[in-house]
Order: structure tokens, then sequence, then C-alpha cells
């Protein structure tokens, strides 16, 4: 599903519910088979491990290497001691390389996280998604720096991802052809209300313009 509006819509909120990290004020937010804002301790930890999310700014460590930044995916399903090894000889590598593969940044595994440019962080924050392998998919703006054919690759990736779990991805898009071409839905905000939602095959890219208010 794409979700599509302006700045200030509502779009970083809806998914921040859907992860947890915003409570709702009103109303209740189930996500799978759990409401996040009434869990605490190992019950939320569970849930969270199931939903993976790639944020706007990305909450990457710069000073880390990239290897350590995806595995930041599959800390919540390791035990403590494991955690803190792989920060010095890193775990899983087999897996991580085969994640930075996808995202054409293998050869950048050991590099520190914060000399890469904005576009190959990104990737990395997709990267980490890969490894984690979450049922749940939230992306938020997960292709805004990346030139067309690394962003439908990336869209690509988080759809094949949500459907090998059986599961879904949710993504906030500021490019509705993006929308288009990688989901089967697409839900409108403004002003933090719903005010499209339709299956893609029943939209055009001219509906999505009147949507958006510009000329066709």
């Amino acid at each position: 599903m794409a979700l599509l509006g302006p700045s200030g819509a509502g779009k970083s909120t809806l998914l921040g519910l859907a992860n947890g990290a915003v409570l709702p004020t009103s109303g209740s937010v189930r996500v799978l088979d759990g409401a996040p804002a009434e869990l605490r301790g190992r019950p939320l930890r569970r849930l969270r491990s199931r939903v993976g999310t790639v944020h706007q700014h990305l909450e990457l460590v710069g000073q880390l290497r990239v290897v350590h930044n995806v595995n930041a995916g599959r800390l919540g399903s390791w035990p403590a001691s494991r955690a803190a090894w792989s920060l010095v000889r890193p775990q899983g590598l087999p897996e991580v390389l085969a994640a930075l593969e996808q995202v054409q940044l293998a050869d950048r595994v050991f590099e520190r996280t914060d000399r890469l440019s904005g576009g190959q962080r990104q990737r990395v924050a997709v990267a980490r998604l890969l490894v984690q392998r979450p049922e749940l998919v939230l992306a938020d703006e997960p292709a805004s720096a990346l030139d067309p054919s690394l962003a439908d690759r990336v869209l690509e990736l988080l759809a094949g991802l949500a459907v090998d779990r059986g599961g879904a991805l949710v993504a906030s898009l500021h490019d509705p052809t993006l929308a288009l071409r990688h989901c089967t839905r697409v839900v409108g905000l403004v002003g933090g209300r719903v005010v499209l939602d339709a299956p893609t095959a029943a939209l055009s890219a001219g509906d999505l313009a009147d949507f958006y208010g510009t000329p066709r």
C-alpha cells in the first residue's frame, strides 16, 4: 500500500502509530496481532521484531561501519551476548553481504556509514530491513534520495520482502508513479484524513495529478 499526500498530511505520523513510536491520543491501533500502545516489555519487543521500518531520517549510527548498521536489523532476535560480540567480530557476514549486494553496496560493507552519500545510507537502511525479514514493512520515503532505477529496485525489494513473508508493505511515497508501479493500493491523506483509497488498477497518473491538484 502506498501512502500519498502533501507535506504535513500525516503520512509519517500514521507510520509511527503502526510501529509504536507514536501513541494514539484517541482511538486504538492494532498491528498484526497486537496493540503497540497496550504492550510492554517482552511482548512489545516481540511485536516490534515482526515490524521493520525504514525511517525518513534512517536512524543509522554514522560512526559504525556499514556491517554493524545492517546487523542492527537482527538485534531483536539475538541474545545480548551475541549482539555485543558482533560489534567486535561481525556476525552473519554472508547474510549482510547478500543484503548489501541486492542494494549494490557490497563493496562498502566495512566502510564507516557517515562516509557514505545520502542515497547510499538510504540503501544501508533497506539492507538492514532485508536481514531483519519482518512480516510488516513500513517505509517512510524509502526512495527519496535515489535515482529512478535504484528507486524502482528498492521498491521491488521491499514489496518482494513483504510478499515472501506473507505480510504487507506500507510505504509513504512522494513519487506517485512509484505507487502505480509497485503497490496494489493507494491511500491519499490530506490534513490527517483519508481522502483517497483505491486499488492502483483503478487509478491513472491523471487521477493522482487531480489528487495533488497539479496540471495533467
